[in-house]
């Protein structure tokens, strides 16, 4: 008899000031949770927050969803050049491997449209069994990163012991190497 796979935690973090104090709609966390909708097709559970800008509270956030056994963390916004984007420098604190091949191809497929993509700081790295990912946070540009990397993270879930998640083939083909 198989075991159907429990549900996957993913946490969406929004990362800004101005949308923490509400100063700003958020539009980011919302256009994430609408591509995994439109996209994941297994059982999934996704909580979403929004925190300030910096290092530390990044950090912290991302430490205690880690801890909280979360499988799929995306994180969206505080990856450009500005004096408060420290996004990348909070998750480099918090990951255990770096996987900058996200960072990579998120940042080719967005060159396409957007010359100021080049500023990006995208990446992406694993703490436990939890995968976090920077996003951008537009839904335009959310889509265009996650269409370009989506593929390879239900398998990397598989490899770090995280929840199950498959896609829809019609939008994106998961890649699992044949047994």
């Amino acid at each position: 008899m198989t075991q159907t796979p429990r549900p996957a935690r993913i946490a969406i973090v929004t990362v800004s000031d101005r949308a923490s104090r509400g100063e700003y709609e958020d539009k980011g966390g919302p256009g994430a949770e609408a591509w995994l909708r439109a996209t994941v097709t297994t059982p999934m559970q996704i909580g979403r927050t929004i925190i300030p800008d910096g290092r530390d509270s990044v950090a912290a956030t991302l430490r205690m969803l880690c801890d909280q056994g979360t499988d799929l963390i995306l994180i969206t916004g505080g990856t450009g050049p500005a004096p408060r984007d420290q996004t990348p420098e909070a998750m480099a604190d918090v990951m255990e491997k770096e996987l900058p091949g996200f960072g990579e191809e998120m940042r080719r497929a967005s060159l396409r449209g957007v010359p100021t993509a080049i500023l990006s700081r995208q990446t992406a790295g694993i703490r436990g069994a939890t995968l976090m990912i920077t996003i951008p946070g537009k839904p335009s540009a959310i889509a265009t990163c996650l269409d370009a990397v989506f593929a390879a993270v239900p398998y990397c879930l598989d490899l770090i012991g995280a929840g199950f998640i498959d896609t829809d083939p019609a939008r994106i083909k998961a890649f699992r190497p044949k047994a």
